[in-house]
C-alpha cells in the first residue's frame, strides 16, 4: 500500500504537469498522511538539510566550470584539434565528433553542455559535408551522454552523495567505461558510413595538427590536474570543482582571451539557474528519501527481488531493465535521487559492490537521456540543431543501442569496471 501511495501520487503530479521537484515534495507530503506524521517542521528540515552537504557543492562549481569553457572557446578547441587529427578519414566529422565529445566529458561532466556544444559547432559542418542531418543529430546526441559518465560527472556527485560512496572511487571506475561507450560509437559509426561516397576534408598539415594541439593543450591540462590531484589526494572532488572552475576562467580570459566581464555576468547568472533547479531537486528528493527509509521501503523491494538475489548477474539485469524504463519517463537527477535509497539496500545485500553498481547506474541513467519519448538531450540537440524530435529519435536509435549493448556486456563482465577501477585508485 505504502509503494502504491508513494508512485501513484507521484506520477498524478507529475501527470497534472507539476514540475519534477514539487512531485517529490507532493509524494513526500502523501507519505507523511498514510505513514501519520505529518509535520511542516520536518517537511523544511528535511528539505533544508536535503542542500546542506559539503559534497554537493561540486555541483554549482562544475555546471560553472562548463559554462566558462563553452563561452570562453575552451570547448571549440577541443572540436579543432579532433578535427585536425581524424577529420581526414572518411566519416571523419563523425570521429570528431566522438573524440570531441570524450574530451569534452572529461572537462564539464554534464550531458546537455556538452550536446549544446557539439551540436553548435559540428552538425552544420556534417550536414555541409554531405552527412544524413538524422543521423548526424543521432550520433552528437549520444555522443553527450557520455559526459555524465567520464569523470568529472556531476551525476556521479549526486550518485555518491545519496548512497554514500566515495565520490573519487566512482570518478576512477567510471573511466575505462566511458571510453568503452566511446569506442562503441566509433564502431558502430564506422559500419554505417562504411558506403558513403562524400569526399572528405584534406588532410592538415603537420604544423596545422602541432597548431591545434598547442591551442588546446590549456584545456586538455585540466582533466590531467582533476583526474592526478584526485588520485593523489591533493584534493577531494568538490575542492577539484572549484579548481576546475577557477582554472576555466583564468585560461577563458587571460590567456584565450575570450570570456570578457559583460559575458562573465550571463555565465555566472546561466551557472546559478541550472544550480538552483539541480538543487532544489536533489533537497525535494530528500524528503522522499527520508520517508522512503522510513516506511522502509527497501526491504519490500528486497523481497520482490528476492528471486534474483542469489544470482548477481541476474539481479543486476533486473535491476538494470528496471532503470531503463523509468528513463524512458523520467530525466537522470531525479531518477537517481528516487531510485537510489531503494536499491543500494538491495544491492549492499546481494553483496555487490557499491562502486560498480554507481557506475553501472549512471551509465543506464546517462543513457535514459536519449530514450524516447522524454529524452532531455534528444530535445536540446533538437532545439540547438532546428530539428524535428522524430528526425533525432530515428537518427539515435542505432548508436543508443550500442550504448546498451556495451552497458550490458559490462553487467555480465563486471571486470571490465571493477578491474580499471582497482588499477586507478591503487
Amino acid at each position: 500500500m505504502i509503494i502504491a501511495v508513494f508512485l501513484v501520487s507521484l506520477l498524478l503530479a507529475m501527470a497534472i504537469g507539476m514540475p519534477i521537484s514539487f512531485a517529490l515534495l507532493a509524494s513526500g507530503v502523501a507519505l507523511m498522511w498514510q505513514l501519520d506524521l505529518f509535520d511542516a517542521q520536518i517537511l523544511i528540515q528535511n528539505l533544508i538539510g536535503g542542500a546542506d552537504s559539503f559534497p554537493l557543492l561540486a555541483v554549482p562549481f562544475f555546471m560553472l566550470a562548463g559554462e566558462i569553457m563553452n563561452v570562453g572557446g575552451l570547448s571549440k578547441r577541443i572540436v579543432n584539434l579532433a578535427l585536425s587529427l581524424v577529420g581526414h578519414v572518411r566519416g571523419g566529422l563523425g570521429y570528431v565528433t566522438i573524440m570531441a565529445g570524450c574530451l569534452l566529458s572529461a572537462l564539464s561532466g554534464s550531458a546537455v553542455a556538452d550536446a549544446a556544444a557539439l551540436t553548435a559547432l559540428l552538425l552544420p559542418m556534417m550536414v555541409k559535408a554531405g552527412h544524413d542531418k538524422a543521423q548526424a543529430g543521432g550520433l552528437i546526441a549520444a555522443t553527450g551522454v557520455i559526459g555524465p559518465v567520464i569523470p568529472p560527472s556531476i551525476g556521479l556527485v549526486i550518485f555518491g552523495v545519496a548512497a554514500n560512496v566515495s565520490i573519487s572511487k566512482l570518478f576512477m571506475a567510471a573511466i575505462v567505461p566511458g571510453l568503452l561507450i566511446g569506442g562503441a560509437l566509433w564502431v558502430t559509426w564506422a559500419w554505417l558510413v562504411r558506403r558513403e561516397k562524400i569526399l572528405p576534408p584534406p588532410r592538415k598539415s603537420m604544423r596545422e595538427v602541432l597548431a591545434a594541439a598547442r591551442e588546446a593543450s590549456w584545456a586538455l591540462l585540466l582533466p590531467i590536474i582533476i583526474l592526478v590531484g584526485l588520485r593523489m589526494g591533493v584534493f577531494t572532488p568538490t575542492e577539484a570543482a572549484v579548481v576546475a572552475a577557477v582554472y576555466a576562467f583564468v585560461v577563458a580570459t587571460f590567456v584565450y582571451r575570450e570570456l570578457t566581464l559583460r559575458q562573465l555576468y550571463r555565465v555566472f547568472v546561466g551557472a546559478a539557474k541550472t544550480s538552483a533547479i539541480v538543487m532544489f531537486l536533489i533537497a525535494a528528493a530528500m524528503v522522499s528519501a527520508w520517508l522512503i527509509t522510513v516506511a522502509d521501503l527497501p526491504s519490500k523491494v528486497v523481497g520482490l527481488l528476492e528471486p534474483f538475489m542469489g544470482n548477481k548477474i541476474l539481479l543486476m539485469t533486473a535491476i538494470m531493465v528496471l532503470v531503463m524504463v523509468v528513463g524512458t519517463a523520467m530525466d537522470m537527477t531525479p531518477t537517481i535521487l528516487i531510485l537510489t535509497p531503494i536499491l543500494m539496500p538491495v544491492v549492499n545485500a546481494a553483496g555487490i559492490d557499491p562502486v560498480y553498481f554507481g557506475v553501472m547506474f549512471i551509465i543506464n541513467n546517462s543513457i535514459g537521456l536519449i530514450t524516447p519519448p522524454v529524452g532531455v538531450v534528444l530535445n536540446v540537440v533538437a532545439g540547438v540543431g532546428k530539428m524535428r524530435m522524430d528526425d533525432v529519435t530515428r537518427g539515435v536509435m542505432p548508436f543508443m543501442l550500442a550504448e546498451f549493448a556495451v552497458m550490458f556486456l559490462m553487467i555480465f563482465f563486471p571486470i571490465l569496471v571493477t578491474g580499471p577501477a582497482r588499477w586507478f585508485h591503487g
